[in-house]
């Protein structure tokens, strides 16, 4: 298979875009959702490391809240 490079700015690729029909929009949207919900996960973890709580705390207010959920009859399975 040839392989043809072509330079678009943002603009120009938007209007392409804007051209396809909505399978084709849909089957880029998906490519696109794909490569970046890693990069996104990875930022979520960063932001969200801490150091303050241990995992043997994490665990008892799980099992707390699981707890009072499944005495008021709420428990989500």
């Amino acid at each position: 298979m040839r392989t043809i490079n072509i330079e678009l700015d943002k603009s120009q690729f938007i209007r392409i875009l804007n051209e396809l029909d909505d399978t084709d929009k849909l089957e880029i949207f998906n490519e696109l959702k794909k490569s970046l919900f890693l990069k996104r996960f990875n930022t979520l973890l960063e932001l969200t490391k801490t150091t303050e709580l241990t995992l043997d705390e994490i665990t008892k207010e799980v099992e707390s809240v699981r707890k009072q959920r499944y005495e008021k009859g709420k428990q989500v399975i």
